[in-house]
């Protein structure tokens, strides 16, 4: 049975992946930062696929405890995890995270690369651990990282610039956990969606939400490809690639650069250290998931 973790499951692209692996069977756990929002997709599905264990995981990736108590509740349940897609995403501006960095960036890098490394002893567990970044072409429009900057609240007029930057770290940390997962099952894989119509854009001024949103595909079809890189049985000796229309796709130069890639990772490390202290992967205790037993009390 094949067990997936899915962030930002209420809405948009990752509701239906959620969907479309749930079809599948197996374990499907859908983290998001709303008990209330994402419960009565939780029902539904369970409704729709009575075959597929759905459980609920709360998560605030802006919140770097609130993901340490997340990993930890994944790593106490003792059940394996083969699928762990980083969908979650927001382009937002003038605010922090509750530890202090820049929104976007915050939250579709970093709160993923504390969860990742925190559950990485699972996946390396399983049979083929699988880990897919769903990041963007938006990655093009970056021309570096401004690690002096990410503890700054950009203007609304420099989000699209940040979100370009996040998903730029996107496909770097893909690349640099492939060069460090060498020699174990796990493979990486790094997407982009298509210009979907989802509540990534929730935090622009509605005026500019709504034209930007005119012209963009559904949130079914930019599910498939994240559905591709987490399922198809010939990805499963690749790793570290760009994937576009379920495609291989070739990046930036700048998303190539291994000196930036290992940067990164460095700096993340060093900035969940910061916020969570030393030892941060070594998880405690936690509540349970929500599984299809604790149903009626959810």
């Amino acid at each position: 049975m094949t067990s997936y973790l899915i962030t930002g499951t209420n809405t948009g692209i990752g509701r239906a992946t959620a969907e479309a692996l749930a079809a599948r069977g197996g374990r499907v756990i859908l983290a998001a930062r709303s008990h209330e929002k994402t419960m009565p997709v939780v029902h539904e599905l369970r409704a729709r696929f009575p075959n597929t264990e759905i459980e609920f995981l709360l998560i605030d990736l802006a919140d770097l405890a609130s993901v340490k108590q997340a990993a930890a509740t994944v790593l106490s349940s003792g059940r394996p995890l083969d699928v762990l897609i980083n969908n979650a995403g927001l382009a937002s501006a003038e605010r922090l995270t509750k530890d202090g960095f820049e929104i976007t960036f915050g939250t579709n890098h970093l709160g993923h690369f504390a969860l990742t490394e925190m559950l990485l002893p699972l996946l390396k567990a399983a049979p083929q651990g699988r880990i897919v970044h769903v990041s963007s072409e938006a990655h093009r429009r970056a021309d570096g990282i401004p690690f002096d900057a990410l503890r700054t609240a950009v203007p609304r007029n420099e989000a699209f610039r940040m979100y370009g930057i996040s998903k730029l770290a996107n496909i770097l940390y893909t690349r640099e956990l492939a060069r460090r997962l060498t020699g174990t099952r796990v493979t990486t894989y790094a997407l982009h969606p298509g210009v979907v119509k989802s509540d990534i854009w929730r935090g622009l001024p509605g005026w500019i939400r709504a034209i930007i949103t005119l012209f963009m595909i559904s949130n079914e079809k930019g599910a498939v490809t994240s559905v591709y890189c987490a399922t198809a049985p010939e990805l499963a000796t690749v790793t570290g690639r760009y994937y576009d229309k379920s495609r291989e796709k070739e990046t930036t130069p700048l998303a190539q650069d291994e000196n930036l890639a290992r940067q990164l990772y460095d700096w993340s490390d060093s900035a969940v250290t910061g916020a969570l202290g030393q030892g941060w992967r070594e998880t405690g205790g936690a509540a349970p998931l929500v599984s299809p037993g604790k149903a009626a009390r959810a």
